[in-house]
């Protein structure tokens, strides 16, 4: 299955629509069969926009003041064999793993683990967890209103595999994002947890 990821949208702002700032995120969107979005929609009008090219679900962001069934604190999907855990605020990305999940979803043990918030685009794979933010496709970095970038996660039984796409550049203002890319297998998720048991174990 081909995800959409995006995140932190916050529109209203200086544009009303996202087509206002071109083609490339409806480009990236067409051809997927489920759009995630971390959070921050603001407005209910963006819901729409996706649905367009999707089904769509919404992990509730700190600015999102409505109502939508789609819409929950947290969502968690099993999809191919792969636990998805989704909320908006994942900061510090930094921290350990384990308290990442009890603070964003309860501590509910997942695969892929989806949050927004930062503006800032993340991917990364470790302690058995492939952790993305999609950054915001219109406020990258949070800076002004511009193309950023938007997530795509493609699963199959066995393999997953994970883009932050960089959607180019807006006139006069230059994109400071950094693509991304990991394909993993399920070899990869069981190789990375147990060395991370056993650090953990050697640490005690």
């Amino acid at each position: 299955m081909r995800i959409g990821l995006i995140a932190d949208t916050h529109l209203p702002s200086l544009v009303r629509s996202l087509d206002e700032l071109g083609p490339q995120i409806a480009d990236v969107l067409r051809g997927c069969e489920l759009i995630l979005h971390a959070g921050d929609v603001t407005a209910p009008s963006v819901v729409e926009w996706c649905a367009q090219f999707a089904p769509v679900l919404i992990a509730e962001g700190n600015n999102d003041l409505f109502d939508d069934a789609r819409m929950a604190k947290r969502q968690l999907l099993d999809i191919d064999g792969w636990r998805i855990g989704m909320a908006h605020e994942l900061r510090p990305e930094s921290r350990p793993i384990e308290r990442i999940l009890r603070s964003s979803l309860d501590g509910e043990p997942v695969d892929i683990l989806i949050g927004g918030d930062t503006h800032v685009e993340r991917l990364e794979h470790r302690e058995g967890v492939l952790l993305i933010n999609s950054g915001s496709p219109i406020l990258p970095h949070h800076l002004s209103t511009r193309l950023g970038t938007l997530g795509v996660l493609t699963v199959s039984p066995g393999r997953a595999e994970a883009e932050i796409i960089v959607l180019g550049h807006s006139e006069g203002a230059p994109n400071p994002c950094t693509p991304m890319k990991l394909n993993l297998t399920s070899g990869d998720f069981e190789r990375s947890r147990d060395e991370h048991l056993q650090s953990v174990a050697g640490g005690a």
